[in-house]
């Protein structure tokens, strides 16, 4: 199998003559080469004249709390300002842009709909578009694969719940790379970006799992490849007051409450015959997020089969169990971050529509 190049290989190749350029790069520390040098780095290295950095949430660094405003700072090592994208803006703005010529975009994401990098992209689309600047988004595989037999999840109406995390129409599950979702939004919302996608090549994009590249942590709750997995059906659980495994080493593979009864949600998981998946039993104590400090009964969640299992198919059957098992006596979960200070309707922004309506 040839090796992998990202978009950022690419560039470095073959965009040479766009070295002195000025240039605006939105990305983090999680974008790295193939062979595995930092993609900022590599840029400076070899001689591009980035002149200012765009983080998105979670910061340069990917290391910031969920929903959390981050500051702006300053790369390490050098004067290069660093302009944080989830605080008091965005998107850049035109005076952040007056001094570049050009933007790139290199940013890894999970494949789903509600995983803010994705939306911080088509802000960054809106504001090229605004300034006259040529985009180019370096782009990446999807670690979900790009197989379109397995799109999945219900679309997002955009008229009740558009939010920044989910803006537009898609599936949860979309399959679709980055670069790809920029050409698709630039047609079809009309945003008349000056867009040049930077392709991967020799991505497998039917294979399940990252076969010929390694998965790195894209954010703190996002640790590895099987998280990815079951984050567009267990982040979910963040809409409804349960705790979604954080404050653990396992982050949206187990949950619970105080207030559930396992067995019997268990039990009508079990009567939905979900595929590749199953849950078991798990008390936990989790050392912050809700419920820290307090006696978690509920279950962890197993994929004995990532070629049958369908991550929203299951979360929405876990939300709907939950609901059953409890009556519908489930709180809704205010989940405050920068760009929801109230918390309210959560659960409908990630879903896209009202659970019943799904």
């Amino acid at each position: 199998m040839d090796d992998l190049l990202f978009g950022i290989d690419i560039w470095l190749q073959e965009y040479t003559h766009l070295k002195s350029r000025r240039m605006g790069f939105v990305t983090n520390s999680v974008a790295h080469t193939r062979n595995d040098v930092k993609s900022v780095d590599a840029l400076l290295a070899n001689g591009f004249n980035v002149v200012k950095l765009f983080s998105p949430e979670h910061g340069f660094s990917a290391a910031g709390e969920d929903g959390v405003a981050q500051a702006h700072s300053v790369y390490e090592g050098t004067t290069i300002p660093v302009i944080s994208l989830y605080g008091d803006r965005l998107a850049p703005s035109m005076d952040d842009l007056k001094d570049v010529d050009l933007l790139l975009f290199d940013i890894p994401d999970v494949g789903c709909r509600f995983y803010t990098y994705l939306w911080t992209m088509t802000y960054v689309m809106e504001a090229a578009a605004a300034a006259g600047k040529p985009l180019f988004v370096l782009d990446r595989p999807n670690p979900l694969g790009g197989n379109p037999s397995k799109i999945e999840g219900p679309g997002l109406n955009e008229r009740k719940y558009s939010s920044f995390i989910g803006r537009w129409d898609i599936p949860i599950r979309h399959n679709k790379t980055l670069g790809e979702l920029a050409t698709y939004f630039n047609e079809t919302k009309h945003l008349g970006v000056d867009l040049t996608v930077v392709n991967t090549r020799n991505w497998d994009r039917m294979a399940i799992a990252p076969t010929n590249w390694i998965f790195r942590p894209t954010s703190p709750a996002i640790p590895n490849w099987e998280t990815a997995m079951v984050y567009p059906g267990m982040g979910l659980l963040e809409g409804i007051e349960v705790n979604e495994g954080r404050g653990t080493p396992y982050p949206f593979r187990i949950f619970g409450a105080p207030w559930m009864n396992p067995v019997r949600v268990l039990d009508a998981l079990r009567s939905k015959a979900l595929a590749g998946v199953r849950f078991e039993h798990q008390s936990y104590v989790p050392e912050w997020g809700l419920f820290a400090g307090e006696v978690i009964y509920g279950m962890r969640i197993i994929v004995t089969d990532y070629q049958l299992f369908k991550p929203v198919a299951t979360g929405i059957a876990l939300l709907k169990s939950i609901y059953e098992v409890h009556s519908y006596n489930v709180p809704e979960r205010l989940y405050k971050t920068v760009v929801n200070p109230s918390g309210k309707g959560h659960l409908e922004k990630l879903l896209g529509c009202r659970l019943d309506e799904c």
